[in-house]
């Protein structure tokens, strides 16, 4: 037996659809229609009809088998045998991540391809598998951040059972799993939500168009469905910690914001369970009350994104300085972000023109409830030609060397360890083929303000732009991309085994820099991170002396109070 639910306040009538019938519903309290099915069971298929409209998936629907606008099926999470009683959690805050996106990271593009890798992750030292949204979006190739059904697991990536086995043997591999969700905008393709009720309002506006109903009429059940769509994931799904998309966009007036309410009511289910559950959040805002307690106030995050580290650290080995990047790039920046989170704290940020963010008060804020970054997904994808940063394997080296000694929660980008050579670039799958075109000339559009010519920008619509996506793995075997991860690999050792490097104490870090951006040298207790930012050899000062080459990545050779380098080269000495 099964008993059907769904929330529909304003209809007349709602039907429920089943392969073999229709039958009427039952209207109960709050807007709620109910009916018990006897036959019923796992893997039924059924929709709902809502004053006699067509078959509609439902809001809440576990399974989408046969697509976004297809019938729902009924899972049973409960009948999943689980292996993992021993997994004890992890707080994800001073963690390593990698984020992945399902579609590329393997050629097959499923969980199970995917948790085939799981030992190379294990062994490089990665703590946080973070994978991009799974949630049910158009087509079969897409970066999931235009999902409709956000109950159901993308079906081409294997359904729902194959997301249980994922983190099954993720906590086998003593991984932790972080889930990207998207609660401020659903897509454009299969949103049928606003034929059940108000999921959405006019009073308030997002880049992509009427926002979540988080504080309107109807804004009660609305909320309730994005918490316990958080909830769900924790508790059938086993998962450690969730990622919250544009949580800025997250528009709510009410006296307790929403992110305040999901806080509580995961912490509350932390408890429960007996293991931490993680919220970590992506805001614009540069403000530390994202991640400051509820009941002081803040938002009651784990931890929340730097991109103003990422652009800081971006523009100081690649020279750009066009568009956000436009107050980065001096060292002195960069010397701020890795000391003090944000660059823009309550100065003038000259891509908003407005005076931006609040500052960090290091007394009250540990640098791992941040995350910091050489690349992510949007920073690589959301490039014109979704390129990974042009660099020499010095720079790679440098910049992996300065997020994975840095104060912060450290993030990998998938294939970014080898140097991966593939793009990461913008891909949809739309049937609909004016929607089709209009996210064509949408992304063209964009670009030809910097000079970009529409031949030149890939159509996200073409499947190559998904398949020269996918990672190749081959690469390994070649000679630069695996010094480049034998770095990686050194580096994360060290890192796990020096408690200096994980310092998350903002006041602990030192740095000090060539004002013309030719060299810097990051202080962690009696480690120095020596790197030398141009194409020449340079002797770069130390504070101290230093007593020995710890590793390198380039020949470094001690000297006096100072560290010879080749140019693009970063070196981990000892000092007294």
């Amino acid at each position: 037996m099964h008993t059907f639910s769904v929330w529909a306040p304003d209809a007349e009538s709602v039907d429920l659809v089943l392969r073999d019938g229709v039958l009427p519903m039952r209207f109960a309290d709050g807007g709620w229609w109910r009916r018990e099915v006897i036959e019923a069971h796992h893997g039924t298929d059924y929709a709902y009809s809502i004053d006699g409209s067509d078959p509609l998936p439902d809001p809440r629907s576990p399974w989408q088998p046969e697509g976004v606008s297809g019938f729902s099926r009924v899972f049973e999470a409960d009948r999943f045998e689980w292996t993992d009683d021993n997994w004890t959690g992890r707080d994800v805050r001073g963690a390593v991540f990698y984020e992945l996106h399902l579609g590329t990271f393997t050629l097959e593009g499923t969980l199970d391809a995917a948790a085939e890798h799981l030992d190379y992750l294990a062994v490089l030292g990665i703590e946080v598998v973070s994978l991009m949204p799974v949630a049910a979006f158009p087509g079969v190739h897409g970066w999931g951040y235009d999902g409709v059904d956000l109950y159901a697991v993308h079906h081409p990536y294997g359904g729902p059972e194959a997301l249980q086995r994922f983190v099954d043997k993720c906590h086998e591999a003593g991984l932790a799993v972080c889930l990207d969700v998207v609660y401020n905008h659903l897509g454009p393709s299969g949103n049928y939500l606003g034929k059940f009720g108000p999921y959405f309002t006019d009073k308030h506006s997002t880049p992509w168009g009427p926002a979540v109903n988080l504080d309107d009429t109807g804004s009660t059940e609305v909320r309730r469905w994005i918490c316990d769509n958080a909830l769900r994931w924790f508790r059938d799904f086993h998962l450690d910690a969730l990622r919250l998309d544009a949580v800025h966009a997250l528009v709510d007036d009410s006296p307790v914001h929403l992110l305040q309410q999901l806080s509580t009511e995961t912490a509350a289910l932390a408890a429960e369970v007996g293991r931490p559950l993680g919220l970590v959040a992506e805001s614009d805002l540069n403000d530390p009350k994202t991640v400051e307690p509820v009941s002081a106030g803040g938002q009651g995050m784990t931890a929340q994104w730097s991109d103003d580290f990422h652009h800081a650290l971006h523009s100081l080995l690649t020279g750009e300085r066009f568009g956000y990047y436009v107050d980065f790039g001096d060292p002195a920046v960069f010397a701020k972000t890795v000391t003090r989170v944000f660059l823009h704290d309550g100065t003038y940020s000259t891509f908003r023109g407005k005076l931006w963010g609040h500052p960090v008060d290091p007394r009250t804020h540990r640098g791992g409830s941040y995350l910091a970054y050489t690349s992510n997904h949007d920073q690589i994808g959301n490039r014109a030609l979704g390129d990974r940063p042009n660099l020499t394997p010095g720079q790679l080296a440098i910049g992996a060397a300065l997020v994975l000694t840095s104060p912060y929660t450290p993030m990998l980008f998938m294939g970014e360890e080898w140097g991966a050579s593939t793009p990461w670039r913008f891909f949809t799958d739309f049937d609909e083929p004016a929607l089709a075109e209009a996210v064509r000339t949408g992304r063209r559009r964009e670009f030809a303000e910097f000079g970009w010519t529409a031949e030149e920008i890939p159509d996200p619509q073409d499947p190559e732009s998904w398949r020269s996506s996918v990672l190749d793995w081959s690469e390994l075997d070649d000679a630069p991309h695996h010094e480049l991860l034998n770095w990686y690999r050194h580096l994360l050792t060290f890192r796990a085994k020096m408690p200096e490097l994980r310092d998350d104490n903002l006041d602990s870090v030192g740095i000090s820099y060539d004002p013309a951006g030719a060299w810097l040298v990051v202080a962690r207790g009696s480690l120095r991170v020596v790197v030398n930012l141009s194409t020449d050899p340079l002797e770069i000062p130390v504070d101290q002396n230093p007593t020995y080459v710890v590793m390198s990545f380039g020949t470094a050779e001690l000297a006096e109070d100072a560290v010879r380098l080749p140019g693009h080269s970063v070196a981990l000495v000892a000092v007294r």
